[in-house]
């Protein structure tokens, strides 16, 4: 019996600390949850402050540069009067305000332009300012020299991604195009046979300003397209283009191009026939600019190169000094319609009211 009320006392202390146990661990299981909950709703908050202040530009997160006093001006060829336009003012405006300066030319190949920003990021470039190879080729080498701290401002070409470079500055091309659209319906009389010649497939532009001219134009069912090729913005290709249209529609009466470049070779394929019908392009080249002040061409859509290419330049050096740029990522800078009427105001890129 003894040893019964012996064997009851120790079951019931048993169960008595297994209760103790129990109780004592269910609050500390609670307190455990509540600050696992605190602690992710505080990664949250976290994270979204950081996304906010990548965002706002904000000087905390902004990107510093790689650390030395190299500014990266990376365009397409030089030989286009155009690049040359940007790579020389963006130059000066660095030179000016301090930086050191390397130029280089990708020629419109995604390759050699990745290339180009690998040498900016083992230069530890404090920016790079770049009129890109490619809407969609262009993205990963602007994120790789963000994840190496160095700010992008694209320039006249945009990329199709937003985020990764800290500006892109381009011409209001849609607008720019339409005005000088509406100049060459005028001098078609709102009637006639037309070719176009297209941009490079690659170059968001090209879509952009075909469209923008078919807005106008598709407005007057007397004006019938009865061809439309790319001639990737080269002269040449233009020119040989515009023989082959020719040949297959001698009564062609009028071309639009896409850029002044294709527009030289298409009023000198015209010129060879003997024709001088109304003719367009986008650029505001002066060696176009000649030739509207001739009378062998209707006109241009001046994208303003020089001045795009300094905002450029200025807002990249705001950033490295500011942590922002105090601008949305896509800007827009308008074009001006030039024909004869104003043709005397163009110069280098530069229009002086």
């Amino acid at each position: 019996m003894k040893v019964f009320k012996k064997f009851l006392s120790v079951l019931a202390v048993t169960a008595m600390t297994g209760a103790m146990i129990a109780g004592c661990s269910t609050k500390p299981a609670a307190e455990t949850t509540a600050k696992e909950e605190t602690a992710k709703e505080t990664t949250k908050e976290a994270a979204a402050k950081e996304e906010t202040a990548k965002e706002e530009g904000n000087s905390e997160t902004a990107l510093k540069g790689g650390g030395s006093n190299i500014m990266y001006i990376i365009t397409p060829s030089v030989s286009n009067p155009a690049f040359k336009a940007e790579a020389d003012t963006a130059a000066a405006k660095a030179k000016e305000l301090g930086y050191e300066i390397k130029t280089a030319s990708h020629d419109d190949d995604p390759t050699k332009q990745a290339e180009l920003f690998d040498s900016a990021i083992a230069d530890k470039a404090a920016a790079i300012i770049c009129d890109n190879a490619g809407a969609d080729a262009t993205i990963e080498a602007v994120k790789k020299a963000r994840e190496a701290g160095i700010p992008t401002f694209l320039i006249d070409r945009e990329i199709n991604e937003e985020g990764a470079a800290i500006a892109q500055i381009v011409a209001n091309n849609y607008q720019g195009a339409k005005a000088i659209a509406e100049k060459w319906v005028e001098a078609m009389g709102e009637k006639g046979n037309y070719a176009e010649l297209l941009g490079k497939e690659s170059d968001t532009n090209a879509g952009v300003r075909s469209s923008a001219f078919h807005e106008v134009i598709d407005q007057y069912p007397d004006l019938v397209m009865v061809a439309q090729q790319t001639a990737n913005w080269e002269k040449t290709e233009a020119f040989e283009k515009v023989e082959s249209i020719l040949q297959a529609n001698p009564d062609l009466n009028g071309i639009i191009c896409g850029n002044d470049t294709m527009l030289e070779g298409a009023v000198a394929a015209c010129e060879a026939h003997g024709l001088n019908i109304p003719v367009i392009g986008v650029d505001g080249s002066d060696e176009v600019a000649a030739l509207i002040a001739s009378g062998k061409a209707t006109g241009t859509a001046l994208q303003q190169f020089a001045k795009i290419a300094e905002t450029a330049v200025v807002q990249a050096d705001k950033y490295l000094k500011e942590g922002t740029t105090g601008e949305d990522e896509k800007q827009l800078i308008d074009c001006v319609a030039i024909t004869k009427d104003n043709v005397d105001k163009l110069k280098g890129f530069i229009y002086s009211e």
